[in-house]
């Protein structure tokens, strides 16, 4: 064994004894070394852009992460897998971090976008994964391909990936911020985010996560106590990724499926029974203002023209809002962004009290509608309005308490005070939005 494989194992916490029996039973034949080894010529190779074959030590990595898991394919079968460069290879606790959930690594220090297109079929495809998440595209900024071309590349894998398995979800991160000083602007950096976003667009199976906004500072760039040295996150980092991811995995239904066991507080009564969408529906949407100037940039706002009763359903007719495990899913859209409102199908005329948590991913944008009046329910620390809040947690179960008497609502999150005084009509019904992003409710009650 050489000294590079030596350094590398050791740095992944391997002993010299474990080593030498990982080399012993990972030999490979010349045929399967061959069919692991990074190609010496681009000609004939799919995709555009850099390899990175110049470099030794990245023909090292290469070649010895993909012989490691030569004989592991068998085992990976119907994992979700992560594809992606060195900031996926440097997640070592996956099976810690998700819990009950199959997973495999398949990072490559210093892997570009078409590299990965390359090594989809043996290191992805032959696992028949039950999902992929892709984070994928800064070393090919690193190395001047542009934004254009990684968006290209990232095209042809989720194209492979659809023919594989055409229901196969896919999990797409957006790039994470990096820094100017690593030559990574967070102006080309989200340049490929933006195209990123192009390409997943209409896709039903894709989730476009913004673990972008997730990490990027005031400037847009890496936060040096999340990232030390601008491009790799350290523990931190790491788990504030997985929090991101699982809210994500628990509507594909690969953690949290045991249900949410709830029984409301004396005197309150249910509006969401955690089955089906029972007293949900959609209700006509008022015309929009003709002399209104529309914006071309504005997120599409979905047109109910006659009411629809979801009594018995588990989902809403177009897929939005979802009843899963205990959980009432607003979906990300698939265009990026999209205006759509579940209502319930009676009115609220008396005082009450409502309660519920949520949760939500990354910057994501939804509402809570009291009698028709829409209080923002969002991933606050990063979509705002109200930003400041000490005891809100990122991508966790919040709660929201409030009281209305009269017109006047109270509205409290986890505690503390959104709107002292927040003026709502005098009847109407209760109503959930969604926008950005997923957005999850639970627990909604209501006692009048």
């Amino acid at each position: 064994m050489n000294a590079f494989l030596k350094i590398f194992f050791a740095l992944c916490g391997f002993g010299l004894a474990s080593v030498a029996s990982f080399a012993d039973h990972h030999e490979l034949s010349d045929t399967e070394k061959a069919s692991v080894a990074l190609p010496s010529t681009y000609e004939g190779l799919p995709g555009e852009g850099p390899i990175r074959g110049q470099h030794e030590w990245f023909q090292n990595v290469w070649t010895e992460r993909r012989s490691s898991w030569f004989h592991s394919v068998e085992a990976d079968q119907g994992a979700v897998v992560f594809l992606g460069d060195s900031i996926t290879q440097g997640w070592k606790d996956l099976a810690e971090t998700f819990p009950g959930l199959k997973t495999a690594n398949r990072g490559i220090s210093g892997d570009t976008t078409r590299g990965m297109l390359i090594r989809l079929r043996e290191d992805v495809l032959a696992l028949n994964p039950s999902g992929v998440v892709m984070l994928m595209g800064t070393n090919d900024l690193g190395d001047d391909a542009s934004a254009e071309v990684i968006a290209g590349n990232v095209r042809l894998i989720l194209n492979a990936l659809k023919t594989s398995n055409p229901e196969m979800p896919v999990i797409l991160c957006r790039v994470f911020p990096s820094s100017p000083e690593k030559d990574r602007s967070a102006e080309d950096i989200q340049e490929i985010n933006n195209r990123l976003a192009a390409v997943a667009k209409g896709d039903e199976r894709i989730t476009v996560l913004d673990t972008w906004t997730l990490f990027a500072n005031e400037e847009g760039n890496a936060k040096i106590e999340e990232f030390p040295d601008l491009l790799h996150p350290n523990e931190i980092g790491y788990a504030k990724w997985a929090a991101g991811l699982k809210p994500v995995f628990a509507t594909l239904g690969f953690i949290e499926t045991d249900g949410d066991i709830f029984e409301p507080e004396e005197g309150f009564v249910s509006l969401f029974n955690g089955r089906n969408l029972n007293g949900w529906g959609y209700r006509v949407t008022p015309p929009p203002n003709p002399n209104r100037k529309r914006n071309p940039n504005a997120p599409v706002r979905t047109v109910i023209t006659e009411p629809e009763n979801f009594y018995g359903q588990t989902v809403s007719s177009d897929g939005r809002y979802a009843a899963i495990n205990g959980r009432l899913v607003v979906t990300t859209p698939t265009e990026g962004r999209r205006i759509q409102q579940l209502w319930t199908t009676r009115d609220f005329e008396n005082d009450f009290t409502l309660k519920l948590e949520f949760r939500a991913t990354p910057n994501a944008d939804s509402g809570v509608f009291l009698r028709g009046r829409q209080l923002q329910c969002r991933d606050f620390p990063l979509a705002g309005p109200y930003k400041e809040l000490k005891n809100y947690k990122s991508q966790d179960w919040n709660e929201l308490v409030i009281t209305v008497k009269g017109n006047i609502a109270h509205c409290a999150c986890n505690g503390e005070v959104l709107e002292a005084e927040y003026e709502i009509p005098e009847s109407g019904p209760m109503g959930l939005e969604g926008d950005r992003g997923q957005i999850e409710y639970r627990r909604i009650r209501i006692k009048e």
